[in-house]
């Protein structure tokens, strides 16, 4: 179930005005960017590293996500590459799988990115990306 802002501002008190008006932003931005997998990974973090999660919604998606630089699509395809390529991060990369989804990324597009890291990561790397991807498939087909 996602919460309202209210309810993550309750649960999460900024430090700053500034700090509020990121929070604010970031939470939009990861509702609008990871929606559903974004949330369950605050909710997570809320119960044991409550500042993590803080931080994890007020610097990655209220300020870096705040520019106009880059679109969102071309966000993810950056994020989905470099978790592949660290090979070590399946849970993040799901949620941005999710995320590249939400913003425009073709399936086709996701593994032709994932693909594209078995020159540059290895093809573990590629594998477990794909891998990865194959269950986000699933689970959005699923419901």
């Amino acid at each position: 179930m996602m919460m309202n802002e209210a309810q993550h501002m309750q649960q999460l008190p900024p430090a700053t005005d500034d700090e509020a008006t990121r929070y604010r932003l970031g939470l939009a931005r990861l509702a609008q960017v990871d929606g559903l997998a974004g949330e369950r990974v605050i909710a997570a973090l809320q119960e044991v590293a409550p500042a993590l999660a803080r931080y994890t919604i007020t610097f990655p998606f209220g300020e870096v996500y705040q520019d106009e630089v880059l679109t969102l699509k071309e966000r993810e395809i950056a994020t989905v590459a470099a978790l592949a390529a660290l090979g070590n991060a399946t849970p993040q990369l799901k949620v941005h799988l999710h995320g590249a989804l939400n913003v425009g990324c073709s399936r086709e597009e996701v593994i032709a990115i994932l693909t594209q890291m078995a020159v540059y990561a290895g093809f573990p790397a590629a594998i477990n990306g794909v891998l990865a991807a194959k269950e986000v498939f699933a689970e959005r087909d699923a419901g």
